[in-house]
């Protein structure tokens, strides 16, 4: 009889010549370990956090979560693999997953729908800014082994009969062992999955390919269906009769710009010394619908935010710019960014001329500085009332350095890696807050300019979409689950300008503003003061979320 040593020594020699013949469910079995043991060791340290790893009990709760693991994978792979499609499909999902286990290890985030409809709408320059050399590293040693020992495989070919008969008892076999997994510790698994419910999002890679097909399903369904009208009776208030001159409401939107490093909300560096000159009204206290962009700026432009949260009603519906424009004003929205989330859908859209500003726009890729120049050119042909959206590059990660000016070094050493993890902390919070003073010099250089255009009564609203973790606790970039999501990635700064025609014509208190400015305020009131702000009327404005509805005077 031959020895244990021996066989396996023996199939080793026969992989690494190219005569190991194993069946597809063998091929699922040992894949699907792989995954568990290699592949989710994120969900192994979140499951087994509290745990003390001398006493028995954890041993068989680590030994359960083990056999669900197995058992789920094989279930899932046992559905699609054949002798035909078992190796380009392995190959294909063994990549997709090393990709996973990279971008989950290095920047501890969470695969769930939002963060893939985020990822499916990054562009180029975006997606290149990940492509760090780490990344090769762990497809080499997630992906590469195992496609090279892949390679070395036969599949065993079976009568049809018999590979029908096999699979199906290979699929009880499995079902039988998830249950025994289950039973082995239930009440513990149940409690850990109902009080954590964000580690699902951690089981790789049933994570992101649930969440995929989610995120495309959704998408699916947006571009097709025809959204749902709001605001339909919006017309311009009583008191427009009154008014001589054009309006002009410029809101900027922000990206991952976190309070934690606002200088106006009491950071320890200046890092908005320019607003700081320009005497805007700072909010100290402002909370983002999400923690990401493709869930922040729908809810943003919705009535409904995150007090009433309902993702297919809120991408579904018009938004606050088709309720404007249906009031009588020209609405533009100039993107430095990914696209608007549907935001912008049935209204202009355009991006900066890097012909126009070639000094802001090396090889395509412009600087924020680029949306004011479009600003001004926008206004300068618009005789009517006007809002323009600003979709900032702001700070988005992780190549902070690349989202300010060579000028803009106010803090060094600053992180110049895309893969933060080869960084200090204290380097990559140099350029973050590097990219944040930049910012603070493009709304600065916005009220400027608004200043210049006496003709119009000129506002400035500017919020960021969500916050960034920057290192805390491990955490690095956005997009947390809201539930467990750190204040970094859920508080955001948020500013307000008023030129003195705008405040008189539209009765408007500044130091009343700036009284509310101090209170706790969201998102959702954002949809609800624009509304209030610019005297505009329909049935869908709710005066209680309108932080302005208090600061007009007769």
């Amino acid at each position: 009889m031959r020895r244990p040593w021996e066989s396996i020594k023996s199939a080793g020699q026969r992989l690494l010549s190219g005569q190991l013949v194993v069946s597809s469910e063998v091929l699922a079995l040992v894949t699907s370990l792989f995954f568990a043991l290699f592949c989710n060791h994120l969900l192994w340290r979140g499951a087994l956090a509290g745990h003390d790893l001398n006493q028995p009990g954890s041993w068989l709760f680590a030994g359960a979560l083990l056999v669900i693991l197995v058992a789920l994978n094989f279930l899932l792979l046992s559905l699609v693999l054949t002798r035909w499609s078992a190796k380009p499909l392995l190959a294909v999902l063994l990549l997709a997953t090393a990709s996973a286990v990279h971008y989950m290890s290095r920047y501890n985030v969470y695969l769930d729908p939002s963060m893939l409809r985020n990822m499916l709408a990054t562009d180029l320059h975006e997606a290149g800014d990940l492509l760090t050399p780490s990344l090769f590293g762990d497809l080499l040693l997630f992906a590469g082994i195992p496609l090279l020992l892949l390679s070395r495989l036969r599949v065993q070919q079976r009568p049809l009969p018999r590979a029908i008969l096999v699979r199906a008892g290979s699929l009880v076999l499995a079902v039988l062992a998830l249950a025994g997994g289950i039973g082995m510790n239930f009440q513990e698994l149940a409690s850990l999955m109902r009080n954590n419910k964000e580690l699902r999002y951690l089981v790789t890679p049933a994570n992101y390919i649930y969440s995929l097909a989610r995120a495309t399903s959704t998408n699916a369904q947006a571009s097709l269906a025809v959204r749902a009208p709001i605001g339909s009776d919006a017309v311009p208030g009583a008191g427009w009769q009154a008014r001589s001159k054009p309006v002009v409401m410029v809101m900027v939107l922000g990206e991952t710009a976190r309070a934690a490093n606002w200088g106006l909300s009491g950071y320890s560096r200046q890092t908005t010394p320019e607003l700081a000159a320009e005497g805007v009204i700072n909010f100290a206290s402002v909370s983002s619908c999400g923690t990401n962009t493709e869930t922040s700026v729908p809810c943003i432009f919705s009535p409904w935010g995150r007090r009433q949260y309902d993702e297919a009603r809120i991408r579904g519906s018009e938004s606050l710019l088709d309720v404007v424009a249906r009031a009588g004003f020209r609405v533009v929205w100039i993107d430095n960014q990914s696209g608007c989330k549907g935001v912008c859908a049935g209204v202009e859209s355009l991006r900066p001329d890097p012909v126009a500003t070639p000094e802001l726009c090396p090889n395509g890729e412009c600087l924020d500085g680029a949306l004011v120049a479009a600003m001004d050119k926008v206004i300068a042909e618009t005789p009517g009332n006007l809002l323009i959206v600003l979709h900032q590059m702001g700070n988005h990660g992780p190549a902070y350095f690349k989202r300010y000016p060579a000028d803009g070094k106010a803090y060094e050493p600053a992180c110049e890696d895309a893969d933060l993890a080869r960084c200090p902390v204290d380097a990559i919070v140099n350029a973050y807050d590097n990219a944040l003073r930049y910012t603070d010099r493009v709304l600065a250089q916005a009220v400027r300019s608004l200043r210049k255009h006496e003709a119009h009564d000129v506002a400035m609203l500017y919020v960021s979409d969500h916050g960034e973790s920057l290192g805390e606790n491990g955490l690095f970039l956005h997009g947390i689950p809201y539930s467990i999501a750190p204040d970094t990635q859920t508080r955001v700064p948020m500013v307000m300008w008023f030129s003195p025609g705008f405040t008189r014509n539209f009765a408007v208190d500044p130091g009343c503003i700036g009284e509310q400015a101090k209170t706790p305020l969201s998102h959702d009131h954002l949809f609800h003061s624009l509304l209030g702000l610019l005297d505009l009327q329909t049935a869908i404005y709710e005066a209680k979320m309108d932080f302005s509805a208090k600061c007009h005077h007769a």
